[in-house]
Protein backbone atom coordinates (compact mmCIF):
# COMPACT_ATOMS: atom_id res chain seq x y z
CA UNK A 1 0.00 0.00 0.00
CA UNK A 2 2.63 2.19 0.71
CA UNK A 3 6.23 2.61 -0.36
CA UNK A 4 7.56 2.65 3.32
CA UNK A 5 5.70 0.26 5.76
CA UNK A 6 5.31 0.96 9.71
CA UNK A 7 6.99 -1.48 11.71
CA UNK A 8 6.94 0.30 15.21
CA UNK A 9 10.31 1.21 15.55
CA UNK A 10 11.58 4.43 17.84
CA UNK A 11 12.81 6.25 14.95
CA UNK A 12 9.07 5.88 12.85
CA UNK A 13 6.88 8.63 13.70
CA UNK A 14 3.12 6.62 13.59
CA UNK A 15 1.16 10.08 13.10
CA UNK A 16 2.75 10.93 9.71
CA UNK A 17 2.16 7.60 8.86
CA UNK A 18 -1.29 7.73 9.27
CA UNK A 19 -1.45 11.09 7.67
CA UNK A 20 0.56 9.42 4.45
CA UNK A 21 -1.78 6.01 4.79
CA UNK A 22 -5.27 8.18 4.96
CA UNK A 23 -3.86 10.51 1.72
CA UNK A 24 -3.36 7.26 -0.62
CA UNK A 25 -6.27 5.50 0.75
CA UNK A 26 -9.07 8.28 0.24
CA UNK A 27 -8.28 8.32 -3.23
CA UNK A 28 -9.42 4.37 -3.00
CA UNK A 29 -13.36 3.79 -3.29
CA UNK A 30 -15.27 0.77 -4.02
CA UNK A 31 -18.71 1.05 -4.93
CA UNK A 32 -21.50 0.24 -2.40
CA UNK A 33 -18.67 -0.13 0.59
CA UNK A 34 -18.17 2.18 3.01
CA UNK A 35 -14.91 4.03 3.47
CA UNK A 36 -14.37 2.90 7.04
CA UNK A 37 -14.29 -0.82 5.43
CA UNK A 38 -12.29 -0.16 2.89
CA UNK A 39 -9.78 1.92 5.19
CA UNK A 40 -9.53 -1.15 7.97
CA UNK A 41 -9.17 -3.77 4.68
CA UNK A 42 -5.98 -1.88 3.27
CA UNK A 43 -4.39 -0.82 6.57
CA UNK A 44 -2.23 -3.79 7.98
CA UNK A 45 -0.55 -3.97 3.80
CA UNK A 46 1.05 -0.53 5.26
CA UNK A 47 2.53 -2.17 8.82
CA UNK A 48 5.12 -4.70 9.07
CA UNK A 49 7.08 -6.72 11.60
CA UNK A 50 5.67 -6.22 15.15
CA UNK A 51 3.29 -3.15 14.46
CA UNK A 52 1.69 -5.89 11.59
CA UNK A 53 1.40 -8.46 14.27
CA UNK A 54 -0.68 -5.75 16.50
CA UNK A 55 -3.09 -5.03 14.56
CA UNK A 56 -4.01 -8.58 13.62
CA UNK A 57 -3.85 -9.29 17.84
CA UNK A 58 -6.52 -6.61 18.52
CA UNK A 59 -8.72 -6.92 15.13
CA UNK A 60 -11.54 -7.90 16.69
CA UNK A 61 -11.82 -5.00 18.88
CA UNK A 62 -11.09 -2.37 16.19
CA UNK A 63 -14.60 -1.94 14.34
CA UNK A 64 -13.95 1.51 12.78
CA UNK A 65 -11.48 3.62 11.74
CA UNK A 66 -11.88 5.95 14.66
CA UNK A 67 -11.17 2.81 17.02
CA UNK A 68 -8.23 2.07 14.98
CA UNK A 69 -6.54 5.54 14.70
CA UNK A 70 -6.74 6.39 18.35
CA UNK A 71 -5.40 2.49 19.35
CA UNK A 72 -2.41 2.72 16.93
CA UNK A 73 -1.15 6.02 18.13
CA UNK A 74 -1.59 5.13 21.87
CA UNK A 75 -0.06 2.04 21.15
CA UNK A 76 3.00 3.46 19.00
CA UNK A 77 2.91 7.01 19.89
CA UNK A 78 6.27 7.89 22.32
CA UNK A 79 4.19 8.12 25.62
CA UNK A 80 7.24 11.35 26.20
CA UNK A 81 5.61 12.83 22.86
CA UNK A 82 2.30 12.70 24.57
CA UNK A 83 2.80 14.30 27.76
CA UNK A 84 4.26 17.37 25.74
CA UNK A 85 1.73 17.67 23.54
CA UNK A 86 -0.88 16.62 25.72
CA UNK A 87 1.30 19.38 27.69
CA UNK A 88 0.20 21.93 25.11
CA UNK A 89 -3.64 21.42 25.35
CA UNK A 90 -3.60 21.63 29.04
CA UNK A 91 -1.52 24.89 29.49
CA UNK A 92 -3.13 26.53 26.18
CA UNK A 93 -2.71 30.19 26.47
CA UNK A 94 -4.09 33.32 24.07
CA UNK A 95 -1.23 35.46 22.63
CA UNK A 96 -1.68 38.96 22.78
CA UNK A 97 -1.54 39.51 19.46
CA UNK A 98 -3.87 36.60 18.56
CA UNK A 99 -7.64 37.28 17.57
CA UNK A 100 -9.99 34.71 18.73
CA UNK A 101 -10.44 33.07 15.80
CA UNK A 102 -6.31 32.91 15.34
CA UNK A 103 -6.70 31.01 19.18
CA UNK A 104 -9.28 28.80 18.60
CA UNK A 105 -7.35 27.45 15.13
CA UNK A 106 -4.03 27.74 17.37
CA UNK A 107 -5.75 25.54 19.81
CA UNK A 108 -7.42 23.03 17.38
CA UNK A 109 -3.60 22.68 15.97
CA UNK A 110 -2.72 21.28 19.69
CA UNK A 111 -5.87 18.83 19.64
CA UNK A 112 -4.65 17.89 16.08
CA UNK A 113 -1.23 17.19 17.11
CA UNK A 114 -2.39 14.81 19.73
CA UNK A 115 -5.66 13.01 18.66
CA UNK A 116 -5.48 10.51 21.51
CA UNK A 117 -5.14 13.59 24.22
CA UNK A 118 -8.14 11.54 26.19
CA UNK A 119 -9.75 14.76 27.37
CA UNK A 120 -13.27 15.16 27.14
CA UNK A 121 -14.85 17.78 24.89
CA UNK A 122 -16.25 19.65 27.70
CA UNK A 123 -12.94 19.73 29.38
CA UNK A 124 -11.17 21.01 26.14
CA UNK A 125 -13.60 24.01 26.02
CA UNK A 126 -12.95 24.83 29.63
CA UNK A 127 -9.68 24.80 28.52
CA UNK A 128 -9.79 27.26 25.83
CA UNK A 129 -12.09 29.41 26.98
CA UNK A 130 -9.99 30.45 30.49
CA UNK A 131 -6.98 30.26 28.61
CA UNK A 132 -8.72 33.23 26.63
CA UNK A 133 -7.60 36.83 27.45
CA UNK A 134 -10.08 38.42 29.63
CA UNK A 135 -11.29 41.16 27.09
CA UNK A 136 -11.57 37.95 24.80
CA UNK A 137 -13.82 36.11 26.97
CA UNK A 138 -15.70 39.42 27.55
CA UNK A 139 -16.17 39.37 23.83
CA UNK A 140 -16.56 35.53 23.55
CA UNK A 141 -19.73 36.40 26.45
CA UNK A 142 -21.53 38.82 24.71
CA UNK A 143 -21.68 36.62 21.32
CA UNK A 144 -22.94 33.80 22.94
CA UNK A 145 -25.52 36.30 25.23
CA UNK A 146 -24.22 35.06 28.29
CA UNK A 147 -21.52 33.10 29.56
CA UNK A 148 -19.96 31.07 26.81
CA UNK A 149 -19.61 27.97 29.06
CA UNK A 150 -23.98 28.27 29.76
CA UNK A 151 -23.84 26.84 26.21
CA UNK A 152 -23.91 22.93 24.95
CA UNK A 153 -20.77 21.77 23.96
CA UNK A 154 -22.09 21.54 20.66
CA UNK A 155 -23.66 25.25 20.74
CA UNK A 156 -20.28 26.48 21.47
CA UNK A 157 -18.04 25.11 18.87
CA UNK A 158 -20.65 26.52 16.21
CA UNK A 159 -19.92 29.77 17.48
CA UNK A 160 -16.57 29.22 17.20
CA UNK A 161 -16.70 27.94 14.17
CA UNK A 162 -18.79 30.90 13.27
CA UNK A 163 -16.61 33.37 14.39
CA UNK A 164 -13.92 31.66 12.70
CA UNK A 165 -15.18 31.83 8.97
CA UNK A 166 -17.22 35.00 9.62
CA UNK A 167 -14.32 37.79 10.91
CA UNK A 168 -16.68 40.53 9.71
CA UNK A 169 -19.85 38.92 11.67
CA UNK A 170 -17.19 38.77 14.83
CA UNK A 171 -15.56 42.37 14.39
CA UNK A 172 -18.99 44.03 14.83
CA UNK A 173 -19.48 41.93 18.18
CA UNK A 174 -16.32 42.79 19.25
CA UNK A 175 -17.07 46.78 18.55
CA UNK A 176 -19.97 46.25 20.48
CA UNK A 177 -18.51 44.40 22.91
CA UNK A 178 -15.75 46.88 23.39
CA UNK A 179 -18.36 50.35 23.22
CA UNK A 180 -20.41 48.62 25.94
CA UNK A 181 -17.40 48.41 27.84
CA UNK A 182 -16.27 52.10 27.06
CA UNK A 183 -19.66 53.19 28.73
CA UNK A 184 -18.93 52.89 32.11
CA UNK A 185 -15.41 54.08 31.91
CA UNK A 186 -16.95 57.50 30.35
CA UNK A 187 -19.57 57.40 33.53
CA UNK A 188 -16.26 57.44 35.54
CA UNK A 189 -14.62 60.02 33.98
CA UNK A 190 -17.83 62.05 34.39
CA UNK A 191 -18.37 61.63 37.99
CA UNK A 192 -15.02 62.32 38.70
CA UNK A 193 -15.96 65.51 36.94
CA UNK A 194 -18.61 66.47 38.93
CA UNK A 195 -16.93 65.71 42.04
CA UNK A 196 -14.10 67.89 41.78
CA UNK A 197 -16.16 70.54 40.11
CA UNK A 198 -18.36 70.30 43.29
CA UNK A 199 -15.37 70.30 45.58
CA UNK A 200 -14.46 73.56 43.58
CA UNK A 201 -17.96 75.46 44.24
CA UNK A 202 -17.91 74.35 47.98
Amino acid sequence: MQATQFSGKAHEDDSIHLQNFLEIGSTVTINGVDKDVILLRLFPFSLEGRARKWFYTHQENINNWTNLSHAFLAKFFPIGKTAALRGNIVIFQQKKTETIPEAWEHFQGYISDCPHHGMARWLLMQTFYHGLTQKARECLDASAKGSLLDLTIGEAETLLDKIAENQSWFQDKAQQCHQTKEIPEEVNALSTKMENLLHWID
